[in-house]
Order: C-alpha cells, then structure tokens, then sequence
C-alpha cells in the first residue's frame, strides 16, 4: 500500500469521525512554572502546597519525570511547541523570533483534520496567530493588570483590541477561555484550544487578594544559595572565580549589575547576608502568589468542564514554558541548562487512555508536544516535524524500544539580560554535559569556553563538576561521541551561524592550548567589565 494511499485513509477516516468520537486537546502552559514551585514533584516547596488543584489533576493522569525544554526562553519554547521544530530549524532562536501562519503548524493540521482551533493568553510569537479559528492574545509579553489583549476584527492586526479594566492577567484570561466555551464553541466539531498565563513571570505582580498568602511564612531556601564549592567551571566563574559578579543575575549582591536586592530597593543598611535572605523570601512569595494565581483560576476552568460534560472527554496538557531558578546557585530567571531551568513540568490527563495517578521517567523534549497532541486526535506526525508522538508511553507507561535517551538543549543568547554565556549540551538519566562555547551569533563578545558534567544519579542538584574527575574520563568521551552524533541528528550543524560554529568547534577538544586561551579570554572580559563599571 503506498504512502499515499495510507494517508487518504487515515483522512477518510479522521474526517468522518463526529466530535464525540475524537478527543478534545486542551493545552494549557504558564509562562516560567517550574517543578520546584508544584506539589506533585516533590521539591523543597511542595511542602507550602503551592497548587493543590494541579496536583488533584496530576493525581488523576500521568506525571512526566523527564520533560525539557530545548531552549529555555519564551519565545523559542513556544516556536517548538507550535512547530515540532527545534529552534535552528524552525529559525526562532530567541526572543526576537517570530512564526508567522503558515508555519503555525498545530492550529493548521488540527484545522485540516476538522477541529476548532483557539490561542487565548500569551502568544510572544509577533506574527498574528492567523492559523488559529479564535485568537485573543496579549501583545508580546503583556501586561499584568489593566490587561489589553489583540482579537480578530475588522482592522488589520494588531489593531483589534479589549481592555480589561481592573483585573488582573490570569482573571482575564480564564475569564475569555469560559467566554468562548460557552460563546464561540461549535459543539460539532472538537476543539484544540491553547490556554496560555502570562503568570507567574517576572516580576511576579500578583493580583492584591493574594497579599496575606505565605506572609509570615519562611520560605525554605535551597542550599545551593549559599554553598556549592564544586560548582560551575571558568565558563561560569572565570579564571580563579574573577567573574563570579558579571556572569549570571543573582539574588544576592553578588552580580552588581542586576540582582534581587537591587530590584527590591533593600537597605543598605542589610549586610550581604540578610539582604540576600530578604531577598529571596520577597522573590519567592511574589513567585508563588503569581502560582496560587493560576492555581486558582484552574480550579474555575476545570470546575466549568467538569459541569458542561467535556471534562473526561478532553485530552488536557499542563507545562510551563521552561522551568525556573528560584535561588539555586544564586540565580535568577531561567535560560541556563541545569536542572531547574531546563526541566519543564508536564501533566497529562484524559482517562480513556491514561491510568490514573501514574508517572513516567522517559525523556521528551518539548518538540514532542505537538505530534503527542496530533496523535491523541488520530493525526498523523507530518514530515516536516522533528518531534514524535509519546502518546504511546501515556497509555502504557512503557517506552518504546527506539525512544529517545537523550535530550539536546541550545541557548543561543549569549550575555544577554541575565549574563548567561551561550552553551548547549546533552542530558541523558544519568548525566548532563553542558557546553559553554561562550560567544555571541557572530563568534564575538567571548567569555570563556568551559565544560561541566554532573552526575544526576549521586548528585541531583548539580553542584560537583565532575568534568576533570579522572573518574568520569571515559564518561566524558562517550557523552562528546553521543553529544556531537546528537547534534547531527537534530540537524544542529552550524550553518545557521558559522562564526559561533567555529567557536564550538575550536574548543571542543578543551585540550591545555584551549584551557591556556580560555584563561586569556577571562581576563580580557573581567578587563571589559571593570572597564564598563559592572
């Protein structure tokens, strides 16, 4: 049977099923809700119970252990997702990426396959959300109160707009995702909605009826904001630890430039360490009220599903963009590819096909959503993505013989708003690789290149580099083997960007010439520094 002839069957087939017979996808993702801030993941903060309804709904599907995103920062997260594209092949490597509606993929081949199609809440892709049937969304990153979203209409994009007096973003955005349910929604077909927060982003304005939640509580703090003497590499710190202030936004004073107890305007008067601590508790507590937030509002949202019959009939995704740091190593916002940056949380429920309360340590990249998402509606992965469907580990709890065992991450932003050095890597059960070949698109503004390695399994916060531990040699080989084949294989070859390609490829080896030249490159970047008064 040709290709050809597969396809127009499984058409046929999709397209004479009724809306009763296909599922609803319902896709739902807060803006920097990392797994540190939920119940059902276990962290230092679970025991707050920052989100008693997610984790009710967590409790009633399934629980990804292993999820990541590919590049932790907005827009890029948000291009994998609608694309099934990593970032170098779906072009948005950052935040000035943009997808115009041609390649907004999800909406396009759930509208083939005779669904309704929604975005409502934060877009951050600039072009019109034109693929989709319904669209309100805030214009870029939006604002928190007094929101004003861009809709269809009669004028050419952006300028069809509501205003939202006096509420608060996640109110506003609940409040037009029931509008449209109980307005726009066209009970013959099915739905694919994308339901988007803009909370808790920073920095983190919370709606006023949240101001007594956590005040006098002491918000537990991770010990990797204080102590980690075996953390990082020069890539990092720089050479003997001289750039320790200008790489990396911190939460103490640490990075003079930008940091917490700046932000907050704390008084001088606060010695480094209780300015720090203060910090941190003003930081996390507006964090997480911006978290009960969405919490609540689910609650509304999955209440009204539940009345209406469309709850257990609803194939409903919860993720954050990225994850988030919430004061490990110092540091704040995301970007970076440890462990609390680049795990995303993912929930999923539909329990026709989904055991209750079951959890699955498979590795997905956030590439996969989308063809995860088609699958559950009986849609074919078209060709053109580089992610694939993990529907089948949903249902059975079991991988595939051929599922991946690595996940492949590039953040190409390199020194921009939080000082992160460019870097990209490999993250496996066991270990994480990270390179930071540290230099901007251009091969220019270099910091200096360094590698790290942390073994997950003895040290799950990643503060032992174990990079130059002669016991982990060979482990280092092998990963640059599996890394270098993995970059070919997610089609990372460098042609996008050849002068920071050339950069990558001179330091990789990381032999005593280039350690001696990385020493030289920090130097000259802490001359810079001091030079620019940081």
């Amino acid at each position: 049977m040709t290709r050809t002839l597969i396809l127009f069957q499984v058409f046929f087939i999709t397209s004479c099923l009724t809306a009763a017979d296909r599922p609803n996808v319902l896709f739902i993702m807060s803006d920097d809700h990392t797994t540190q801030a939920f119940g059902c993941y276990g962290s230092r903060l679970a025991e707050l119970n920052p989100t008693p309804v997610l984790d009710k709904f967590a409790s009633e599907g399934m629980v990804f252990d292993n999820a990541f995103a590919t590049n932790s920062i907005c827009t890029p997260s948000r291009a994998c997702v609608l694309t099934g594209q990593y970032n170098h092949v779906n072009g948005v490597h950052d935040l000035g990426g943009r997808i115009e509606k041609g390649r907004q993929y999800l909406a396009l081949e759930f509208g083939k396959a005779g669904y309704q199609t929604a975005m409502i809440g934060k877009w951050h892709l600039k072009e019109e959300p034109a693929a989709f049937d319904f669209y309100s969304v805030l214009p870029g990153q939006g604002k928190y109160f007094d929101p004003v979203f861009r809709t269809q209409g009669d004028k050419k994009w952006p300028n069809n707009t509501i205003e939202f007096k006096g509420m608060h973003s996640t109110d506003a955005i609940t409040d037009q995702t029931l509008k449209w349910f109980k307005e726009e929604r066209d009970q013959k077909k099915p739905f694919f909605l994308m339901h988007h927060y803009k909370a808790p982003h920073d920095f983190f304005e919370y709606a006023p009826r949240y101001e007594e939640y956590l005040q006098s509580t002491e918000i537990p703090e991770p010990e990797s904001l204080w102590s980690q003497p075996k953390f990082g590499s020069i890539a990092t710190l720089g050479a003997n630890g001289e750039l320790k202030p200008h790489i990396g936004t911190s939460i103490g004073r640490r990075n003079p430039r930008r940091n917490y107890v700046k932000h907050y305007e704390l008084s001088d008067g606060f010695d480094d360490e209780a300015a720090k601590r203060e910090a941190y508790n003003i930081y996390l507590k507006h964090y997480l009220r911006c978290v009960k937030g969405v919490d609540d509002n689910l609650g509304r949202l999955f209440a009204y599903l539940e009345e209406s019959g469309q709850m257990d009939n609803t194939v409903i995704i919860y993720t954050g963009d990225q994850g988030f740091m919430l004061g490990e190593h110092d540091y704040m916002d995301k970007r970076w590819m440890y462990e609390e940056s680049q795990h995303m949380p993912f929930l999923i429920r539909h329990p026709k096909s989904i055991k209750a309360g079951t959890r699955s340590d498979a590795i997905v990249e956030n590439v996969d959503y989308g063809p995860t998402m088609l699958a559950f509606a009986g849609i074919e992965t078209p060709e053109y993505m580089q992610g694939k469907s993990f529907k089948q580990i949903c249902e059975t709890g079991q991988e595939p013989k051929d599922w991946k065992q690595a996940a492949y991450y590039r953040y190409w932003m390199h020194m921009a708003h939080h000082d992160n050095p460019g870097h990209l890597g490999i993250r496996t059960k066991k270990h994480k690789l990270i390179y930071y070949y540290g230099c901007d698109y251009e091969g220019e503004n270099q910091t200096p290149p360094g590698w790290e390695l942390y073994d997950l399994e003895d040290d799950p916060k990643e503060v032992v580099n174990q990079y130059d531990n002669p016991k982990y040699k060979q482990t280092v080989e092998e990963l640059k083997i599996q890394l270098a084949e993995l970059r070919k294989q997610v089609k990372d070859d460098g042609t996008d960007y050849p002068k920071a390609e050339k950069i990558v490829q001179e330091f990789w080896d990381y032999d005593e010439e280039d350690r001696f030249k990385a020493v030289e490159i920090s130097h000259k970047h802490r001359t810079k520094m001091n030079s620019a008064g940081n």
